[in-house]
C-alpha cells in the first residue's frame, strides 16, 4: 500500500479562475486545512495562467472548466503542453461522473465540484493529484530504464539439453561458475552430470525432478566453479516442449547463494548451542499444575531424580519425595497459587537414593491468557556445601582459611558465569543485518545499520534487534532496561523472548509497544518492583519512503538530512511523551510517520551516552550532541557513531557510568527496489 506523506514545505498553487468569489473562498479553505501549507496565485483567465506558467514555477495547477477565454477541457491540454510536469486539478458546478471521467481521459489528475468542496477534501485531492503526477512520471522512467535493466541482470540464465550440454549461457551464469565469457563455459562443461555438480547423481535428480511438473524452483546444489571450488546455488527451471508435448530443452536461472547457506549454517550451529546451554544448566527446573502434578522438568532435574522425564511428568511431590517433604512442598505450592507472591527460601530436599540435603528455591505462579492461574514454575539448586560450610565455620576457626579457598573458587565460577554471560548476551545483538535488495542489485541495501555497544560490567541493560518484516519493511527494535549488571542482563533477555514472540505485530510500532508492555507487565507484576524500561520501535519502508515509529519513554532518535546537514529529533507520537514500558498495565501506544528519503540518516541511542558529567559536574546536553551530529553528517555512519563516542569521552570527567548503545541507519537510493 502507497503511503502519502504530507510535506514540510509550502505549496505554490496556481488557480486559473474568473470568479473572484471562488478565489476568496479557496485561499479560505486552504487556510482551514490541518498539513496543508500553500500560496496561491490567482489568474483571471487562461492566458494570464499560460503567462503565469512561463515567468514562474509551482506545483500544481486548478483550472475551472468554464473560462471566458477557454475551450471547457480543452483547457487542460493547452496547460499541459506548457507545463507537462505539472499536476492537474479541473473545477466546475456539474456534478458529473461523464464529466470527472473526461477530465481524467483529457490528462487532469482529478475533478472537484465547487459546492462540494471541504478543507479535507481539497486537502485530500491536491495531495493526491501530486503523488498521481509522480506515479506516473516514475512508471515512465520505468519503462525507460527495462532494457538496460534487463541487460545487467545478475541471476545466470541457461538453455541445457535433456543429454545435458549447454544450448545457451549468459555472461551472469559464466561468471558465477567463474568462466571469462557464456562460449568458455559451454565449451568447457559439455557434460552437465559429471563436471558441474558435486554430489554424484545430482544432474539426474533435477531430469526425475522436472519429469514430474516441467517447473522446478529452489534446486538447491553444490556446483565446482572452473578453479575447483565448491559453492552452494539455487535454480528454476522450466521444461520447453513442442506442440506435440515432445521435449525440446530445459530453461532457467541460477543464483548464487553461499553467503545464505554459510549465514543458515551459522544460524544452525547458534541454536545448538543455545540449547545445549539450557539443557545443561546446574539449576533444577520444573513446573506444576494445579493439582500439583509435573507438567515439565528440564535435564538437571531429572539428573536429580534419577529418572526420565516420561517418569516425571504427571506424578506429583508424594511420588519422589518422604511423605512430610511432600506435604510440605504442596502446602507452600497452595500458598503461593492464593497470594500470587513470589516464593523464595531454604528448605530441605530429599531425592529417591539420596541423603538430606539444602536448596534454595525460588517459586512463582503461571498465568493464563485470562489472567487466571494455571499452575507455578520453580527453580532450585543445591547449596548443602554452602550450609555446612557456615555450620563448620561457627564450629571452628581453624576451618577458615579452607572456606576462603572454597569461596574463592566459588567466586571464581561467578566469574568465568558472569563472562558466558556476557558472551551469550553479545550473540542476542544482531550479527547480521538483513539486507533489501533491489531486483538488478544483489550487493547494495536500501537499509546500512551499523551500531556500538559498549557495557559498563560484563552484562549490560542496553538491547536491540533488527527484522526483516517484508522484502522492502525493515523493523528495528531498540530498548534500556534501567540499571546494569546481571538483572538488566535478565530482563533484557525476557524481552528478547517477547519481542520474538510478537513478530505478527512487527508491522504496527503502536501495536507491537502497547502488547510488548502488556506481556512484560504481566510477567513483572508479581516481583514487587517495577523495572523502568525505555524502547522505541520503527519500521522502515523503501518503497514508501517512510517511517513510522512509537516511542515508550526512550531518547528522542536524531534524524539528520545529510545534504542540508540538517538534525532533528523525532517528536513524541501525537506530540506527547508516553510511559516507559513495564510500568502502566493498560498503557496503549501510539505511531508516527514521517518522510524518510535515500541519503537521510538516523540515530538512535541509550541514554548512556548523555547521562556524563564534566569536572565541573555539568551535564553532557542533547544539544551538544546534535550539534557534534551536524558538525559529522558528511562522515560515513562507522566513523560518525566513533566520532560521535570520541566527543562524549573527551568532556566527562569519569567516563561512562551507564551502558551505552548507538544505532544508525543509512537509507540509500535504490530506484529498481520500487515496485513500476
Amino acid at each position: 500500500m502507497c503511503v502519502l506523506v504530507m510535506s514540510a514545505e509550502r505549496l505554490k498553487i496556481l488557480l486559473i479562475e474568473h470568479d473572484p468569489g471562488f478565489v476568496e473562498a479557496l485561499g479560505q479553505l486552504i487556510g482551514t486545512t490541518r498539513d496543508l501549507t500553500a500560496d496561491l496565485t490567482a489568474a483571471v483567465d487562461l492566458r494570464s495562467g499560460i503567462q503565469a506558467l512561463n515567468r514562474d514555477s509551482f506545483d500544481i495547477v486548478m483550472c475551472d472548466v468554464a473560462l471566458p477565454d477557454g475551450a471547457g477541457l480543452a483547457n487542460v491540454f493547452l496547460i499541459r503542453a506548457e507545463a507537462p510536469e505539472l499536476p492537474i486539478i479541473v473545477a466546475g458546478e456539474s456534478d458529473s461522473e461523464t464529466m470527472a471521467v473526461e477530465a481524467v481521459h483529457a490528462g487532469a489528475q482529478d475533478y472537484l465540484v465547487k459546492q462540494q468542496l471541504s478543507p479535507s477534501w481539497l486537502e485530500r485531492s491536491i495531495r493526491y493529484a501530486i503523488e498521481r503526477q509522480r506515479m506516473d512520471r516514475a512508471l515512465q522512467e520505468a519503462e525507460e530504464k527495462y532494457h538496460g535493466v534487463f541487460d545487467h541482470l545478475v541471476e545466470g540464465i541457461f538453455q541445457t539439453s535433456p543429454d545435458g550440454r549447454y544450448l545457451m549461457a549468459n555472461l551472469a551464469l559464466a561468471r558465477i561458475y567463474g568462466y571469462d565469457s557464456p562460449e568458455e563455459l559451454m565449451q568447457t562443461l559439455t557434460d552437465i552430470s559429471l563436471s558441474l555438480y558435486v554430489k554424484p547423481g545430482r544432474r539426474e535428480d533435477f531430469v526425475a525432478a522436472m519429469q514430474e511438473s516441467d517447473v522446478l524452483t529452489g534446486f538447491e546444489s553444490q556446483v565446482f566453479r572452473k578453479n575447483g571450488s565448491i559453492i552452494w546455488i539455487s535454480e528454476n527451471c522450466r521444461a520447453i516442449r513442442d506442440n506435440l508435448g515432445r521435449l525440446l530443452y530445459y530453461e532457467g536461472t541460477v543464483e548464487d547463494i553461499s553467503q545464505r547457506q554459510i549465514a543458515e549454517a551459522r544460524l544452525r550451529d547458534s541454536e545448538t548451542l543455545y540449547h545445549s546451554l539450557v539443557e545443561t544448566l546446574p539449576q533444577n527446573i520444573f513446573r506444576k499444575d494445579l493439582n500439583g502434578r509435573f507438567t515439565f522438568a528440564n535435564q538437571q532435574f531429572c539428573r536429580t531424580l534419577g529418572l526420565k522425564l516420561e517418569e516425571i511428568v504427571g506424578k506429583t511431590d508424594f511420588d519422589f519425595f518422604p511423605a512430610e517433604l511432600a506435604a510440605k512442598y504442596q502446602k507452600d505450592d497452595r500458598q503461593l497459587i492464593a497470594t500470587g507472591k513470589l516464593y523464595d527460601c531454604v528448605e530441605e530436599n530429599q531425592p529417591p537414593g539420596h541423603e538430606k540435603m539444602y536448596v534454595q528455591v525460588v517459586k512463582t505462579p503461571l498465568y493464563g491468557a485470562d489472567g487466571l492461574p494455571v499452575g507455578l514454575q520453580g527453580i532450585f539448586w543445591d547449596i548443602t556445601t554452602q550450609r555446612r560450610a557456615e555450620e563448620n565455620l561457627r564450629k571452628a576457626h581453624a576451618l577458615l582459611e579452607q572456606n576462603r579457598k572454597e569461596l574463592h573458587e566459588k567466586n571464581q565460577q561467578m566469574e568465568d558465569d558472569l563472562k558466558m554471560a556476557q558472551d551469550i548476551q553479545l550473540t542476542l545483538l544482531p550479527q547480521d543485518y538483513p539486507a533489501f535488495r533491489a531486483a538488478a542489485d544483489q550487493t547494495s541495501t536500501a537499509f546500512q545499520f551499523t551500531h556500538r555497544y559498549l557495557p559498563t560490567g560484563s552484562v549490560g541493560g542496553d538491547f536491540f534487534t533488527i527484522s526483516e518484516i517484508s522484502e522492502h519493511q525493515a523493523g528495528v527494535f531498540f530498548c534500556d532496561v534501567a540499571g546494569h549488571g546481571v538483572r538488566a542482563a535478565l530482563v533484557t533477555a525476557m524481552i528478547r523472548a517477547l519481542v520474538e514472540k510478537l513478530k505478527p505485530n512487527a508491522h504496527d510500532p503502536g501495536v507491537f509497544l502497547t502488547k510488548l508492555n502488556s506481556d512484560l507487565c504481566a510477567i513483572l507484576k508479581h516481583t514487587g518492583t517495577p523495572l523502568l524500561t525505555t524502547a522505541f520501535y520503527l519500521v522502515a519502508d523503501c518503497v514508501s519512503d517512510t517511517l513510522r515509529y512509537a516511542n515508550a519513554g526512550h531518547p528522542k532518535p536524531l534524524h539528520v538530512r545529510r545534504q542540508a546537514s540538517a538534525v532533528n529529533s523525532l517528536r513524541p507520537p501525537r506530540g506527547k511523551p508516553q510511559a516507559a514500558l513495564g510500568l502502566f498495565e493498560n498503557a496503549t501506544y501510539h505511531t508516527a510517520e514521517f518522510a524518510f528519503v535515500p541519503g537521510d540518516f538516523l540515530l538512535l541511542y541509550t541514554d548512556g551516552l548523555v547521562e556524563v558529567q564534566d569536572n565541573q559536574d555539568d551535564l553532557y546536553t542533547p544539544a551538544q550532541l546534535t550539534k557534534a551530529l551536524e558538525k559529522g553528517a558528511h562522515l560515513p555512519a562507522g566513523e560518525l557513531l566513533d566520532a560521535l563516542l570520541g566527543e562524549v569521552r573527551a568532556f566527562c570527567a569519569e567516563g561512562f557510568t551507564d551502558d551505552v548503545c548507538l544505532l544508525g541507519i543509512d537509507y540509500a537510493a535504490l530506484p529498481s527496489i520500487k515496485p513500476a
